[in-house]
C-alpha cells in the first residue's frame, strides 16, 4: 500500500502542474504562427461549446456611454427581488427613490433560479472592483465598482429567452416598480413670466395619501362595479388600443350636485389603479402652447383631472356677458384701470380649441395609459364638443345619497351593517334629497358618548328637517308661481282693456254717427 501524501506534497504537485501549463501556454503563444493560433482558438471554442452548452448575457448597471442608470438593470433588479427573498441566502436592502418600502435583492455573487415555459434559467448578481483608479468620461468615477446581472441558460432556448422571456422580465419589473412606488399628487406651477426657466419640471408635487377607495365610496354597488370593470378593462387594453389605432387614454366626466363625492371618486380611481394624479389648474396656464408643454411633462399611468371645469375657463361658448361697458370703464379712476389692465394681462389665453387638442389631438398620444377626468356641478353648461364620446368616453352621474350608499357610510363611520333605524332612514332618503357628504357629517360622532343610535337619530332628525324645508320651499315656489301667474293675467287683462278702449276711440274719431228718423 502506497504511503499517504502529506498536504505539503499535494500543494507542491499542484503548483508544479500549474507552472507547467503556464510555461506551455506561453511557449505556444510566442512561437506558434498567428494563423495556426486562430484555427486553434476557433476549434477550442467549438470544443468548449460542446462541453459547456450554456449562454451568458450580462446586463450592466450603467452603459458605457450614458450618464443615467440602465432602465433594463433596474427592471431586472425589481423582477428578481420577488425571487431573491425566497431563494438567496444573502440579501441586500436598498432604499430606492420613490419606493414605499425597502427593496430586498440578492447580494453580490449570489445566484437564484427562475423558470419560464418549462425552461430553467439562472441569474447571478456580480460586481467588479477595479484594482487602481482610472479616469472616466461617463460621469462616474473610474475607480467605482461596476454592478451587473448575468443570465445563464441552455443554448437551445436562445430564441425563447432573448425574445419572450426578456420581454416578460422587463415588463414584470416595470409593473412591480409602478406598484411599489410612492405615488404623487401634482399641480402645475404659477403662470409668471420666466417662472419655468430654471426648473426641470412644470409641475410640483407632494406624496399622494388620499385614503378613498371603492370599498369606502358611498354609491350604488352596481354602478360602482361597472366603473371598476371599466377601469380594469382599460388598464389591460394596451394592445387593443394599438390595434384599433387609438391613443391609450380614456376620458371620464363626473357630474352631479356639490358634495356627491366627485373628488373622492378620482382618489378611489387613482388608488385602485396605482396611478399618479395631475391636478391641472387651467386658470394658471398661460396659453395653448403652455398647455401642451404640461401634457408632455406628465408621465404614463396617471390621471389628469380638471375639477369644476365649468368654472375654470369660459368654455361654454357664451362669451357675450364678458364684454366690458366702455362707458363705465371711462369713469374708473386711473389706478383702478391700471389694476384691471394687469389682471387682463395675467388672464389665461387657453381656448376651447386648445383644450380639445389637449384631450384627443396629436399630442394626447404621448406617454400612453392616461385617464383624463373632468368634474362639474352643471353638465348642461359645458360645450357639447368638450364632452362628446371619444373625448369624455364615460359619463358618470354622482347624485344624492340612496339607501345602499347610506349603508356604506354607516359601515365606514359607525361600524354597523344593520340597525332598527335603518328602515326609517331608507324611507326618508326616498322622500328627500341629501348628499353623501351631508349624511356622513350627521353620522360622524361629535362627542365621546355618542353611539350609533345617537348618530342615527341625528341623521333622522336632519332628514326630517330637510324634508320639511323642501316642502316649505316648494310651497313658497308654488305661491310665487301663483302670484306671478295672477300678476301676468292682470297685466294681460289691463293690456286687453287698453287695447279695447283704444280701438273704440279710434272708431269714434274715424267713423260716422247715423240718426234714424221715425
Amino acid at each position: 500500500m502506497m504511503p499517504m501524501m502529506g498536504m505539503g506534497e499535494v500543494w507542491g504537485s499542484m503548483g508544479s502542474v500549474v507552472v507547467t501549463i503556464m510555461v506551455l501556454w506561453a511557449t505556444f503563444d510566442k512561437y506558434c504562427p498567428y494563423e495556426f493560433r486562430g484555427y486553434f482558438k476557433k476549434y477550442a471554442t467549438k470544443l468548449r461549446n460542446l462541453v459547456y452548452p450554456y449562454i451568458h448575457i450580462t446586463f450592466h448597471e450603467f452603459s458605457s456611454e450614458g450618464f443615467e442608470g440602465s432602465k433594463a438593470y433596474r427592471a431586472i433588479e425589481r423582477y428578481l427581488s420577488v425571487n431573491s427573498s425566497a431563494q438567496a441566502k444573502r440579501l441586500k436592502a436598498e432604499d430606492i427613490k420613490d419606493s414605499q418600502t425597502l427593496v430586498l435583492s440578492m447580494d453580490y455573487h449570489e445566484e437564484v433560479a427562475d423558470e419560464f415555459r418549462g425552461i430553467k434559467l439562472w441569474w447571478v448578481s456580480g460586481m467588479d472592483v477595479p484594482n487602481r483608479q482610472t479616469i472616466s468620461f461617463n460621469g462616474r468615477g473610474g475607480d467605482e465598482a461596476k454592478k451587473y446581472f448575468t443570465l445563464k441558460f441552455h443554448k437551445k432556448y436562445r430564441d425563447v429567452v432573448t425574445g419572450a422571456y426578456l420581454k416578460h422580465v422587463l415588463e414584470e419589473g416595470k409593473a412591480i416598480t409602478v406598484k411599489d412606488r410612492q405615488r404623487k399628487l401634482y399641480t402645475n406651477l404659477k403662470n409668471e413670466e420666466g417662472y419655468y426657466g430654471h426648473r426641470r419640471s412644470m409641475w410640483t408635487h407632494v406624496v399622494f395619501e388620499h385614503p378613498a377607495t371603492f370599498e369606502t365610496l358611498a354609491m350604488d354597488p352596481k354602478k360602482k362595479q361597472e366603473i371598476i370593470d371599466d377601469l380594469l378593462a382599460f388598464s389591460k387594453s394596451k394592445d387593443y388600443y394599438a390595434k384599433i389605432g387609438k391613443a391609450w387614454k380614456r376620458g371620464y366626466l363626473l357630474y352631479g350636485p356639490p358634495g356627491t363625492g366627485k373628488s373622492s371618486m378620482v382618489a378611489a380611481m387613482a388608488n385602485f389603479l396605482g396611478y399618479d394624479v395631475y391636478d391641472l389648474e387651467l386658470t394658471a396656464v398661460k396659453d395653448n402652447t403652455t398647455l401642451r408643454k404640461l401634457l408632455i411633462d406628465t408621465s404614463g399611468k396617471s390621471i389628469i383631472v380638471i375639477e369644476d371645469i365649468d368654472c375654470s375657463l369660459d368654455l361654454t361658448g357664451q362669451r357675450e356677458g364678458n364684454k366690458k361697458d366702455k362707458s363705465g370703464e371711462e369713469k374708473l379712476d386711473p389706478l383702478k384701470k391700471e389694476m384691471e389692465r394687469k389682471m387682463e394681462e395675467k388672464k389665461s389665453e387657453v381656448t376651447l380649441s386648445g383644450l380639445l387638442n389637449f384631450i384627443d389631438g396629436l399630442w394626447s398620444a404621448i406617454g400612453g395609459e392616461r385617464l383624463i377626468v373632468f368634474t362639474t356641478n352643471f353638465k348642461e353648461k359645458l360645450d357639447p364638443a368638450l364632452i362628446r364620446r371619444g373625448r369624455m368616453d364615460k359619463h358618470i352621474e354622482l347624485s344624492y345619497c340612496g339607501f345602499e350608499a347610506f349603508k356604506v357610510l354607516a359601515k365606514n363611520y359607525l361600524g354597523i351593517e344593520t340597525h332598527e333605524l335603518f328602515p326609517t332612514v331608507g324611507r326618508l332618503l326616498t322622500e328627500t334629497d341629501m348628499t353623501p357628504a351631508d349624511v356622513a357629517e350627521n353620522l360622524m360622532p361629535k362627542a365621546a358618548e355618542d353611539d350609533e343610535t345617537t348618530c342615527l337619530e341625528k341623521l333622522v332628525e336632519a332628514l326630517e328637517k330637510a324634508k320639511e324645508d323642501a316642502r316649505l320651499k316648494a310651497e313658497e315656489e308654488e305661491e310665487e308661481k301663483r302670484k306671478a301667474a295672477a300678476l301676468e293675467a292682470q297685466e294681460n287683462e289691463e293690456k286687453n282693456s287698453e287695447e279695447t278702449m283704444a280701438a273704440a276711440n279710434g272708431v269714434k274719431e274715424n267713423g260716422h254717427v247715423s240718426i234714424k228718423d221715425d
